[in-house]
């Protein structure tokens, strides 16, 4: 991080090596970045750990992603693939280079923990106490490093459930979201994503800047731990309060809302709209363009209490106007008076979507033949902007590079730093 005059004691005072410089291509400037020049000890596999430190690297931080001998698990979750590479993987590990360390081995056991010895943050997802045989358990870590954030991610937490293998489905069950999402009639179904590895991995990344922010004050580091069971219930928003604050287990509704009314697909000439008229001005504007002008009069439509109580005699009237035209007609009409609604898309036709928005929403990392589409980062710095160039990389890519880093005195330029010489960089393949 840069030294702030007002800050608590750096690195270099503290005795422990300096964090490295951040990546650069060879004969590039510094990379650009929030979090440039924080070092980042990837020890996560899988969703959680990877999506936040991909995040964590987007933003300009140095990530080694530490594998085990075989690879992270998703590199052989295929299909679909891209040159004979997961697209799962290739999706959450860009901006990292990869080491392959056997915990096992003694020589890999202290190569990677002078790895955490010397970063800024450590993050891992083992199972609770996992990593403790290897010395590289919080306590370890920070009796040779106070000022490391180590950052665990589990499934269920550190108490009795921290046994328990922590898998997004699982959780997905445990938590209820499953009880609440299908039809009506049939069976629980699981969310279409791994919807709370990628909540997790959002809340690891707010508790890593939280206490890089206490850090840079007070020169200590600290122990931030997420589970996704505590994420998922967080996650639940409107459904756990209902439960917490009023007693109430919310039911399987489809794709209608508990509270609000219209705010579910409604069908027209060709295609189901969504439709989100969430208060009384845009429910006004709805009726206007459908024709329906005494509709919001009626007491029974007046208010979204009052709307939502009598659902089922207000739906039948918004569907026989909404049958008059298709959904992409209705959607240009209806938005162009804040009325919000959607069509019902694909992946490709989301795409499409963002890029009509000028959201430009796929981005290259690398270049060349390593050059992959990737998915951009949804945040904008006006300042210090995300960057995109290390390409996911191969298993033990830059392991020689990075072990004789970590062989060579405390203090010495990590490879692909801004002070090491652009030859022989992690950037460079064999």
């Amino acid at each position: 991080m840069v030294d702030d005059p007002g800050s608590g004691p750096t690195a270099a005072e503290e005795g422990r090596p300096q964090a490295a410089g951040p990546v650069a291509e060879p004969g590039a400037g510094p990379a650009a970045g929030p979090l440039a020049g924080l070092l980042v000890a990837d020890f996560s596999r899988v969703l959680a750990g990877p999506y936040a430190t991909m995040l964590l690297a987007d933003m300009g931080a140095e990530v080694v992603k530490v594998e085990g001998p075989q690879g992270d698990e998703t590199r052989g979750w295929t299909p679909p693939v891209r040159d004979e590479v997961s697209t799962y993987y290739l999706g959450v590990n860009r901006g990292k280079r990869s080491v392959a360390l056997d915990l096992h081995d003694p020589a890999d056991a202290a190569a990677a923990r002078e790895l955490a010895r010397r970063a800024d943050v450590v993050i891992e997802n083992f199972k609770p106490g996992g990593l403790a045989r290897y010395g590289l358990d919080y306590e370890a870590v920070a009796a040779v490093n106070p000022g490391a954030v180590y950052a665990s991610i589990s499934g269920f937490g550190t108490g009795p459930g921290r046994h328990v293998p922590g898998y997004d489905l699982m959780v997905q069950a445990i938590s209820g979201l499953m009880s609440l999402t299908g039809d009506p009639e049939g069976p629980p179904f699981r969310a279409g994503i791994s919807v709370f590895d990628v909540m997790a991995g959002n809340h690891a990344v707010i508790g890593i800047l939280a206490a890089l922010r206490h850090r840079d004050a007070t020169g200590q580091g600290q122990h931030v731990e997420v589970n996704l069971l505590s994420s998922a219930l967080t996650g639940l928003v409107n459904h756990s309060s209902a439960y917490a604050a009023g007693g109430v287990v919310p039911y399987r509704m489809g794709n209608a809302h508990p509270s609000v009314f219209p705010y579910e697909p409604l069908p027209t000439a060709d295609s189901d709209l969504i439709v989100a008229a969430a208060n009384d001005g845009q429910f006004g504007r709805l009726c206007e363009v459908l024709g329906l002008p005494d509709v919001p009069a009626d007491p029974r439509f007046a208010h979204n209490a009052d709307r939502t109580a009598h659902r089922e005699e207000l739906r039948p009237l918004l569907v026989e106007r909404l049958a008059t035209r298709g959904a992409v007609e209705w959607f240009e009409a209806l938005t162009a008076v804040g009325v919000p609604c959607g069509p019902i898309n694909t992946i490709d036709g989301g795409f499409a979507m963002a890029e009509r928005f000028g959201l430009d929403p796929v981005v290259a990392v690398g270049e060349g033949e390593r050059a992959v589409p990737t998915t951009r980062n949804p945040i904008r710095f006006s300042a210090t902007p995300v960057g995109y160039k290390l390409p996911p990389p191969e298993l033990d890519e830059h392991g020689p590079q990075l072990r004789a880093w970590l062989a060579a005195p405390a203090g010495a330029p990590a490879p692909g730093s801004a002070a090491a010489p652009p030859e022989g960089t992690p950037n460079d393949r064999d």
